[in-house]
């Protein structure tokens, strides 16, 4: 499906003013370079996004995404696992952080300006109960933003090829996906939850899905040094991650990619 245009809406009160910032090394010094990759594509798509506050975040883990995405903090901060919040907590990124799952949003109809969910609902097995109360806690007209993987995500793995589906299965439990899905099925979801879609890119290049594919391979030192230390990366300095963003900057690239793996939406609730 083609991308549809899309009319910002001039008058929103929450806007990104720091557009220079180099997302890729912020998410290299503190991530495994897979993760770091595709966050940083995406960091650079919230940065002309106009958000009316209050604003909430779907998903938001350990509050690293947004506290470098946005030159504030966010309002609401929500998620359903103890340990992520109280780091998120530490990080500042939020100006409120709530311990709850994403389909009972403990908030009243009608309280939040806009919302987003980065890289979150793919992971939410009853996501249609999902999207249908962030409708319900979302003012009419608000924006809510959020990206997910398509099928490619799976079709351009490289050891499809040889293993099939069987690795396919295997990807999707390890990187615990339960939707990659096209568009066509993403704006049935939505109509039925009350959003209509107002523009969609898909980004994030076959080569660039390998290289993610093999990071979470080659990230498990990260992962062991994770364990012992609560750091993904030891030496968080350029000299120590040279090579490393060398190999990955060639593949973050902020643009529309037709055959791209992962798809950005801007809706809104009706």
């Amino acid at each position: 499906m083609p991308s549809r245009s899309c009319t910002k809406n001039s008058s929103s009160d929450y806007r990104n003013t720091v557009t220079e910032k180099d997302f890729l090394f912020l998410h290299l010094k503190e991530l495994p370079y897979f993760r770091a990759l595709v966050r940083a594509v995406e960091a650079t798509y919230y940065q002309d996004l106009d958000m009316k506050t209050p604003v909430l975040d779907i998903g938001c883990g350990d509050g690293h995404f947004a506290s470098l995405v946005f030159d504030h903090p966010v309002d609401v901060g929500l998620d359903p696992w103890h340990a992520p919040i109280h780091e998120a907590q530490a990080r500042k990124g939020y100006r409120w952080l709530v311990e709850a799952a994403a389909e009972s949003v403990p908030f009243p109809d009608e309280t939040f300006g806009s919302a987003f969910s980065n890289s979150v609902l793919e992971h939410i097995p009853d996501v249609e109960a999902v999207l249908k109360d962030i409708a319900r806690v979302l003012k009419p007209g608000a924006l809510f933003a959020f990206c997910v993987p398509n099928p490619r995500y799976f079709s351009s793995l490289s050891l499809s090829h040889l293993f099939g589906k069987s690795y396919e299965t295997f990807f999707r439990k390890i990187s615990r996906v339960e939707h990659a899905d096209d568009p066509s099925i993403w704006e049935d979801r939505l109509d039925v939850a009350g959003f209509t879609i107002e523009q969609f890119w898909n980004y994030f290049s076959p080569q660039a899905m390998r290289v993610l594919e093999w990071g979470h391979y080659f990230g498990l030192p990260s992962w062991l040094i994770h364990l012992m230390t609560g750091r993904w990366i030891l030496i968080p300095k350029r000299w120590n991650l040279f090579l490393t963003e060398r190999y990955v900057r060639q593949h973050a690239i902020a643009q529309a990619v037709e055959e791209g793996t992962f798809t950005f939406y801007i809706t809104r609730k009706r």
